[in-house]
């Protein structure tokens, strides 16, 4: 039996039969609904956010968290599943997809009172209210202990002051889960659309992510009910777990990059002849096919085993780490490598690598750098902190 060019490791017969049913769902929606649509929405630097009713009716939206709140409380390699399966549409469908239920849902669930999560929560599974998370600062980047947004209490209410930068869903937002120093430590915040004060700019003229709404967040003496406070959590340990979330479906999310490039070259190069013979015929492209197999399998394996740690609450961060530094630069390099067997054709986004290719180029910067990742691993090793 021929093996799958996709699964050489048969890595599809380790799940269960309700993980393959996501997959194959999210599969279907992303050969259907995405692919035909999503190299116009790059070139023309739009997110397709008609497509937002039909992920939250798949259930796509904070899938990892109860029922009770109208989400589909899947496990967590079902959701590094819809991320792989998304990204292979690409990065800014997954990336919606992971601010909200990631960043936005999860914050309201674990660090927030009954009553907000009653309040936000169903609404976000549905669709019908979109959020972005304020963490990153203009002058911040990989340091946000160095975070100049602030909130002041005054009297029953808290009033918010500062920016942020490079948030995903930004202009969409209904609502931001905004990080601030207080004189309590640094504490998140439910800021609501239309509150005065509170401002978002869309960022524009990107290379990367077009098909995604990035934003400036602007807050000037936004005044913001302790209603809106999320009481259960105080310092750093509040944004970067919300962080780990999202990292873990980053490293299932290129994968999913990774194997639309191959998927694309291979069949180009079957059809290509130059020289007399097919291009995949020559041992120069069988190689390097052959390392993005080698690569693609070995991350695969990785988010497997990740996915079972953090379904049996084994999960640490350091291992969130290494899948991440190792997956996005497993995609990166293969969607180059893609784009330059396409030859010519391989610089438009008629052809899917170029566009990959330049998504990664954020995937590998977002929520820890490359370089930020290594240095957790190397901490991990030596107990001492090179940051």
């Amino acid at each position: 039996m021929a093996l799958n060019p996709y699964d050489l490791y048969d890595v599809r017969s380790l799940l269960s039969d309700e993980e393959r049913a996501v997959q194959d769902t999210v599969a279907r929606f992303t050969d259907e609904r995405v692919i035909p649509i999503i190299g116009d929405a790059f070139d023309q630097g739009r997110f397709p956010k008609e497509l937002v009713p039909e992920i939250a009716a798949l259930g796509l939206l904070g899938s990892s968290l109860p029922e009770q709140y109208g989400c589909a409380g899947l496990n967590a390699v079902s959701y590094g599943l819809i991320c792989q399966e998304l990204e292979r549409g690409d990065s800014g469908i997954r990336s919606f997809v992971s601010v909200q239920s990631s960043l936005c849902m999860y914050p309201i669930f674990a660090y927030g009172t009954e009553e907000q999560r009653q309040r936000w929560l169903p609404g976000m599974a549905r669709g019908e209210i979109i959020g972005c998370f304020g963490l990153t600062e203009p002058h911040g980047g990989s340091d946000p202990a160095n975070m100049k947004t602030n909130a002041k209490r005054d009297g029953g209410d808290w009033v918010l002051n500062g920016s942020k930068m490079w948030i995903t869903n930004g202009n969409l937002a209904d609502i931001a889960i905004v990080w601030a120093q207080t004189d309590d430590g640094i504490q998140g915040f439910v800021v609501e659309k239309g509150m005065p004060g509170f401002a978002a700019q869309e960022i524009k003229h990107k290379m990367s992510l077009r098909a995604s709404v990035t934003s400036s967040l602007f807050f000037d003496n936004v005044r913001v009910p302790e209603a809106n406070r999320l009481p259960n959590v105080k310092g750093l340990k509040g944004p970067l777990g919300c962080l780990t979330q999202a990292r873990y479906g980053i490293t299932w999310g290129p994968i999913g990059a990774a194997i639309a490039c191959l998927d694309e070259v291979l069949g180009y190069t079957k059809e290509r002849i130059l020289f007399e013979r097919p291009v995949a015929a020559t041992q120069s492209a069988q190689i390097k096919m052959a390392e993005m197999a080698r690569r693609i399998t070995m991350a695969q394996l990785l988010v497997v085993q990740l996915g079972r740690l953090k379904d049996a609450g084994n999960m640490q961060p350091t291992q969130v780490s290494l899948a991440k530094w190792n997956n996005c630069r497993m995609a990166i390099d293969i969607a180059r490598e893609c784009r330059d067997l396409l030859g010519g054709a391989g610089i438009t986004t008629e052809h899917a690598a170029i566009r990959h290719a330049l998504n990664l180029e954020s995937v590998i910067t977002y929520e820890g750098t490359e370089t930020v990742h290594q240095l957790v691993v190397g901490r991990e090793l030596t107990g001492i902190s090179a940051f």
